[in-house]
Parts: structure tokens; C-alpha cells; sequence
């Protein structure tokens, strides 16, 4: 139980953690490329706005005479003094009406080859967008007054490097943290639940001693009972002693059931066998139970299931379903027991009419010592260790059990078998 308890919140811990960093190396890279981003669109607008050049460039050269001018300024006036982010280079082709290179300019020409720059305008072309990024050139178009289109294009290579280099360094550096932090959570968590799981520990060593020294008082009351009631005859005080060291018995085996597989003394052995005949041969002797008590026993058992598993506890998991029935419906009720075969698992399903379970004690009408509503328990006393039991039982063959309440009034208990 603790061992589960700590894997869950150590998962628990892991998963947001990992979350966290994530979240954060995802944060600082995405506001990273937003900001190249952003500071590229800025510097290609101031320069679409002043013609393709630089702000401050000064007079247009014979070379760029083809540029749009600066709005609102002359083709020879100097452009206007604005902030530009300077993003590596940026040069500037000429398109024709069908998109060939008609001239290009940069103030880095030796960096670009001809071929270069016609596959880019080709692409941009193609694109059929006022603006956009080919690989780590961002550009933005506009239409020539004496025909043509001007392409701008911003050359951003070294700041897209730089962010993958970003990218590529907090990754990292968060695949370490994870490493380094996930590591302490681990120890954290241990030496937190170690506490939990001494008193845990403690308490199932309590409850295997208690319940080994409560079975010779209680033979010895129980034989006592018997001679009594051959000396003196049966009477209804010795009806009731006997009937609680009966009640008495049956709490300390349960007790010592779960201690057994607390302390996993007590193994499902994995045998292939008949379930149909072993579901039947517990349910059977039911029937005459079902029918003193005036209710109906259904069963819907199809012959030849096989299932490997053990047997024995098994059988004790029917009938701990099949007795919780028959105490809980209703009078004149139904008890159904069906066993159906889903692919490789094994379905078994236990129902009987009735009120039905509270819907805040379905979550917990697993738990050891559980019960509902104090009005149900007088009327059905027990000890809320059955069912805890049972669900013990499935989990050893890596089963899972559940509860419902039926449209129809009633309780289905469903265990799957893998």
C-alpha cells in the first residue's frame, strides 16, 4: 500500500516537474523566436518604407535607382532618421511581371551569388505573399509604380543560428535540471513516506499477532460453549455467545487474509484451470441459502472457461461477492452471478436488486473496516472487511474489480480478469 502511495506521488512529482521545465524552456524559446520575429518584420518595414535602403543611407546610388523612395520623400532625399533593428544584411531583388530576377542590390553583395538569389526570388514568387520567411530569410514585397515588384529580404541567418544554439543550450540545460531535481524528489519522497511507512509496518505486525492471539481464547470459548450446551442444554444465552465467537472467528481470518498478503506471504499461483466449474462449485451451495432467505439466484455461467490463475482465491472472491448479495438485496430480491469471456479476459459480474450503494460510498466501498449508512449496518452487521478482501484478490491476478449502482435499483460488482 505504501509502495503504491510512494510511486504515485513520486509519478505525481515527476510529471509536473516535468511539466514546469518544459513549460519554462518552451516560454524563453518561444519569446526568443517572437522577438527575432518581431524585430525582423520592424527592420523589413523601415525598409520598405525608404526604398529598400538602409535608414540614414544617404543619396540613392546608380545601383539602386530602381527602388521605391521613401513615402513622402524624393528618390535623391535622404531617408528619415527611425529606429532600425539591424539584422545581418538585407538586399533587395527587382521582379518583372513574371517573376524573374530583373536586378538585385545589397550592400553585401559578396556574400550572395546570382543563383542564389534567383532560386529565392523564384520561391517568394511562387509564394504569392506580401510578406514571409524562406528558411532564415524574411521578406516582404511591394509593387513598383512604373511596373514590377520590389522584393525586401532580410537576411537572418546569424539570429536564427543564435536561437537554435538557445534552444538547443536550455534543453539541455532542462534535461539536467529534470535529472538533478527528479533525482532529490525521489529521495524526498522516500525519506517523507519513510515515517508512514514504519507505522504502517507496525500496524500490520500488530494486527498478525492480535489476530494469532485471538484464535486459542477463542477456541477455548467456543469449546467451552459446546460442552455447556451438552451439560445444560441449548439456550438463548449461549446462542448469543456462540454466535458472536462465530462472528468473532471469521473477523480474525479475515484479519489474518489480509495480513498474509500485506506481508505477500500469500501468492496467487498462476495454474490453468476450469473457472466455469470452479465459479460453480462455490456458487451452487448458494442456492439454498438464497432460497431460505425467500430471494432468487440466477446464474449465468457458460461451461468450458478455462483461466490461469489460482484457484482457490478465486472461489473465495465468489463467494465474498455472492454472501455481500445475498445480505444486501432486498427481500424477495434477485442475486445474478454471469461469467463471460472478453478476448483473452475473464468478466465475472455479481448483481442483486436492492437500494443500491450511497453515491459518496462508492469511492470508498473498497476500504478495510468501511461501511455505509449506520441504519444498513444494524440491519446487516459485518465487519467492512469482505469487499477489501475481494479487491486484494483481483489485484494479486492484476485484475481490476468496480462498483455500480443499476437504473433499475440494484448493485453490479464487475471484476476483469487479464
Amino acid at each position: 500500500m505504501i509502495q503504491k502511495l510512494r510511486r504515485k506521488l513520486t509519478l505525481l512529482v515527476l510529471g509536473g516537474l516535468l511539466l514546469v521545465l518544459v513549460g519554462t524552456v518552451a516560454s524563453i524559446n518561444g519569446l526568443n523566436w517572437s522577438d527575432l520575429v518581431r524585430r525582423a518584420e520592424d527592420s523589413l518595414q523601415a525598409l520598405t518604407d525608404n526604398g529598400g535602403r538602409r535608414p540614414g543611407a544617404g543619396d540613392v546610388s546608380a545601383e539602386e535607382q530602381f527602388l521605391l523612395p521613401p513615402r513622402g520623400e524624393s528618390p535623391g532625399q535622404p531617408g528619415r532618421d527611425r529606429s532600425f533593428a539591424s539584422l545581418s544584411n538585407c538586399y533587395t531583388i527587382l521582379l518583372d511581371g513574371t517573376g524573374a530576377v530583373v536586378q538585385w542590390s545589397s550592400d553585401r553583395a559578396e556574400l550572395y551569388s546570382d543563383e542564389q538569389i534567383a532560386e529565392l526570388a523564384e520561391a517568394i514568387w511562387k509564394s504569392g505573399a506580401a510578406s514571409g520567411r524562406q528558411g532564415s530569410q524574411f521578406y516582404q514585397t511591394a509593387a513598383l509604380p512604373e511596373g514590377g515588384t520590389l522584393a525586401v529580404v532580410l537576411d537572418a541567418r546569424m539570429e536564427v543560428e543564435s536561437a537554435r544554439a538557445l534552444l538547443k543550450t536550455t534543453v539541455l540545460v532542462g534535461v539536467l535540471a529534470y535529472l538533478v531535481l527528479g533525482l532529490g524528489a525521489v529521495v524526498l519522497i522516500r525519506r517523507m513516506t519513510r515515517p508512514v511507512q514504519e507505522a504502517f509496518d507496525k500496524q500490520r505486525q500488530f494486527v498478525w499477532d492480535a489476530s494469532h492471539e485471538l484464535k486459542t481464547p477463542l477456541a477455548v470459548i467456543s469449546a467451552n460453549a459446546e460442552v455447556l450446551a451438552g451439560e445444560i442444554g441449548e439456550n438463548e444465552w449461549l446462542g448469543y455467545i456462540r454466535s458472536e465467537v462465530r462472528r468473532t472467528d471469521k473477523l480474525v481470518k479475515n484479519l489474518l487474509t489480509l495480513a498474509r498478503m500485506d506481508q505477500g506471504t500469500v501468492q496467487a499461483e498462476r495454474r490453468q484451470f476450469d473457472l466455469s466449474q470452479a465459479v460453480l462449485q462455490v456458487a451452487l451451495p448458494f442456492e439454498s441459502t438464497v432460497f431460505e432467505a425467500g430471494k432468487t439466484m440466477e446464474l449465468e455461467v457458460p461451461e468450458g472457461l478455462s483461466y490461469v490463475g489460482d484457484r482457490e482465491m478465486l472461489q473465495q472472491l465468489v463467494v465474498i461477492l455472492l454472501s455481500n448479495a445475498v445480505k444486501y438485496s432486498d427481500a424477495g430480491g434477485t442475486i445474478t452471478l454471469s461469467l463471460q469471456a472478453r478476448g483473452e479476459k475473464r468478466v465475472l459480474q455479481v448483481s442483486n436488486t436492492g437500494d443500491g450503494i450511497a453515491p459518496e460510498a462508492l469511492p470508498r466501498i473498497f476500504d478495510r473496516f468501511y461501511r455505509g449508512d449506520s441504519a444498513h449496518n444494524r440491519e446487516n452487521p459485518g465487519n467492512g472487511l469482505g469487499l477489501a478482501i475481494a479487491k486484494t484478490l483481483v489485484e494479486a491476478h492484476k485484475g481490476r474489480i468496480t462498483a455500480e449502482n443499476l437504473p433499475d435499483r440494484g448493485v453490479r460488482f464487475t471484476v476483469v480478469l487479464p
